[in-house]
């Protein structure tokens, strides 16, 4: 059966492929101390669709915020251009070769959302952007907080972004035209890191306990190893609890409050955590609202976990995008290179603008708030209760 040697041929490849990038992974540094540099580069890549448009809505802000640091030369804000789907097409590259040079001259990136093409649409089938920033820049911990005060919720989400289901999903094996295997892989290094990356943010913000999210009593093997290295690597952090919930129960309960109650950082290998944060996103108001961090030791890239919008943009409502999903990103970016003060300015007036006051509304309607007069707002709101210099 000579269909059974060639899949048996790609498996070996794949399983090569992968000690090579755990012997990697052994050598990689630590993470860097952005407070030794002597400048920090802030790449910005717009994206498609409604990117560019919430970008520099966000690029009004960080500029506000940082005015004195940019003055000062501290901070270099660098626009990237390239990163949008006509480009990648035309290069047949899902990040092109010149571009990724630019952002990896960069030591953080604010990143607006990117067309995955998908069978229907009239670009190249090529892979996501995201998933390739990921793996090129090594950015394995996806860090997604939701906030909602009034349900006394303060949840910090730790991602696993490289492993898991999706680091080899499109190479997975059509065997015959009978059988198709995808794979999910984890490793002792994966593992260990986006737990360290959990119980170091859990200690570092007075967090007491952390969630272990996964389906181990089914998928033994890769999720039971997941579980194992967390609870090792908790040993070294014995004011933290450890919980363990599986997934199915916590995406139908995430919304429920005795199920939720206390729970502040969870840890999910990286399909978990994709369904899981989304479905937290929407208890928080919706995509629109959350910030996304991907986390790496030598780069990190912030971005909206919203996609380009494309009925916007046809409908001509694209200016009507909501920025608050990047605006927060902004501030989780902020917080990473060192500027905590700025940070909780920019994620205090967020809340002002749409939970306490909300003057004005995005609803996405050509009745409500554009991008740019919510933005006017937050920079009001900004300027009245002090922004920190």
């Amino acid at each position: 059966m000579n269909y059974i040697n060639e899949a048996l041929k790609k498996f070996e490849s794949l399983i090569d492929s992968e000690l090579k990038r755990i012997e990697k992974m052994k050598s990689q540094d630590d993470f860097i101390d952005y407070k030794k540099l002597d400048k920090v580069i802030i790449g910005i890549l717009p994206g498609d669709g409604v990117g560019p448009i919430i970008m520099k809505q966000a690029l009004r802000v960080l500029n506000h915020l940082l005015q004195k640091e940019i003055a000062e030369k501290k901070i270099e804000i660098r626009i990237i251009d390239g990163l949008t789907i006509e480009n990648r097409s035309a290069k047949m590259q899902t990040v092109p070769d010149d571009v990724l040079e630019a952002i990896k001259k960069c030591n953080v990136i604010l990143k607006g959302p990117t067309v995955t093409p998908k069978a229907t649409d009239p670009w190249p089938n090529l892979p996501s952007a995201n998933a390739t920033l990921r793996r090129e820049l090594d950015l394995f911990a996806n860090l997604r907080p939701v906030k909602i005060p009034e349900k006394n919720i303060d949840w910090a989400f730790f991602r696993e972004n490289i492993e898991g289901a999706y680091i080899l999903g499109s190479k997975g094996i059509q065997v015959n035209e009978d059988l198709a295997i995808d794979f999910v892989v984890e490793t002792k290094q994966g593992s260990d890191r986006i737990a360290r990356a959990a119980f170091e943010y859990a200690k570092n913000n007075g967090k007491k306990n952390i969630t272990v999210v996964t389906k181990a009593n089914i998928v033994k093997l890769t999720d039971g190893n997941f579980i194992k290295a967390v609870r090792k690597v908790g040993q070294e952090y014995p004011d933290i609890d450890i919980q363990e919930r599986y997934v199915d129960a916590t995406a139908a309960k995430l919304n429920n409050p005795e199920f939720n109650k206390g729970l502040e950082v969870f840890v999910l290998p990286n399909l978990y955590g994709d369904i899981i944060t989304d479905i937290a996103a929407e208890i928080q108001g919706g995509l629109g609202t959350a910030g996304s961090a991907n986390i790496g030791k030598r780069y990190a890239v912030f971005e909206a976990i919203h996609g380009t919008a494309p009925d916007l943009i046809n409908n001509g409502r694209g200016d009507y995008a909501n920025p608050c999903s990047l605006l927060r990103a902004v501030a989780m970016l902020l917080s990473h290179i060192g500027y905590n003060d700025k940070s909780f300015q920019l994620d205090k007036a967020l809340e002002i603008c749409t939970i306490t006051e909300r003057k004005v509304v995005v609803t996405t309607k050509k009745t409500d708030a554009s991008a740019a007069e919510f933005t006017d707002y937050l920079l009001e709101t900004l300027k009245r209760i002090g922004t920190v210099n």
